[in-house]
């Protein structure tokens, strides 16, 4: 089968005042994506990063249904420790009653967020990653089992996957376990194991939500006409990406750095580090160049589908890179 291309839209924001234009720039690009022919479109919950918008997907998937009309729109993912699986349940079955067929559930559990955060974010102050497996348990009986109680309403249509999403061989296990379909994060962790799609595939379970695996990598795709335009993106993203881990940024009023800008920011070895990590398993270059990079990537994975991050600094980049990567593609 031929390897399917799909979006996550992490809703980048250059600078703190213009979190509503990246919110707004999020619903364009899905309505960009779905006319070019992409599978799905998919919106990350992010909380306290000045620089991502998305902190309540299902809010922003709500909006972005209204303006769409066939592309499959999904969250990537929502944290599912911090909530009740009764109450994910009741948002993603509201949202699949409008807009039939269309919409995703995807759930990881990572905290999306510092430590700090998870724990505002936790009812009583405590995160519960470790409940994980027991929540995703509870939302698949929650959305599967006509039985369940108390009932979910309005019901839950029966074509609503439920995904799980991680970086490593615990998620891959767990997806493998409940028979649910699998989207490993290399943007997260470009390091990842490359068999573990594989060995997702090879111990999947069948279950009532899916009758075969189905494997998709995210992967960090930065394709512009050129190759140095390519490479210049993809540098002032780690830049920024490292001010940002490296407490160089943060505060309520940083912006991100521009290209120029980030031309002169001082190259250290920690720096060169950084990004000497972050670079495999992604692609950036022309078309011809990250389109073979991508496929490749699929077949080391063994991936059914390809979905990419491609946070460029201007959102007009941004569309032109997934322009000329589902047309060479």
């Amino acid at each position: 089968m031929p390897i399917k291309l799909s979006v996550l839209d992490q809703s980048f924001v250059r600078s703190p005042e213009l979190a509503h234009d990246a919110l707004h720039d999020t619903i364009s690009m899905a309505q960009w994506c779905e006319t070019l022919g992409y599978e799905r479109f998919w919106v990350s919950e992010h909380h306290a990063f000045l620089t991502l918008a998305g902190s309540a997907p299902e809010v922003l998937l709500a909006a972005i249904g209204m303006a769409t009309n066939t592309i499959r729109l999904g969250s990537g993912g929502i944290m599912l420790p911090h909530y009740s699986a009764y109450k994910i349940a009741e948002v993603f079955s509201l949202l699949s009653n409008l807009y039939p067929g269309r919409i995703d559930l995807g759930i990881g559990r990572a905290p999306g967020a510092d430590m700090e955060t998870a724990v505002a974010l936790a009812t009583d102050g405590r995160p519960k990653f470790e409940r994980f497996p027991a929540l995703v348990d509870a939302l698949t009986r929650y959305l599967q089992d006509e039985n369940a109680t108390p009932i979910v309403s309005p019901q839950p249509p029966k074509d609503l996957p439920l995904w799980v999403l991680g970086s490593s061989a615990d998620s891959a296990q767990l997806a493998a376990e409940k028979g649910l379909p699998y989207n490993l994060g290399l943007f997260i962790n470009p390091q990842a194991q490359h068999d573990l799609v594989r060995l997702y595939k090879h111990y999947f379970k069948s279950s009532e939500s899916g009758q075969r695996p189905y494997g998709v990598v995210t992967m960090g795709v930065f394709c512009c006409d050129t190759q140095a335009q390519a490479e210049e993106q993809q540098y002032t993203y780690d830049v920024n990406f490292f001010r940002r881990f490296s407490g160089q940024f943060g505060g309520p009023n940083d912006s991100l750095l521009t290209p120029a800008q980030a031309r002169d920011f001082p190259v250290t070895p920690q720096l060169e580090g950084f990004i000497a990590q972050r670079s495999q398993n992604r692609a950036v270059g022309t078309p011809e160049r990250a389109c073979s990079i991508i496929r490749d990537v699929a077949k080391r994975f063994d991936a059914d589908e390809v979905m990419m991050v491609t946070n460029m600094f201007r959102v007009e980049d941004r569309r032109r890179s997934f322009e000329l990567v589902k047309k060479t593609f």
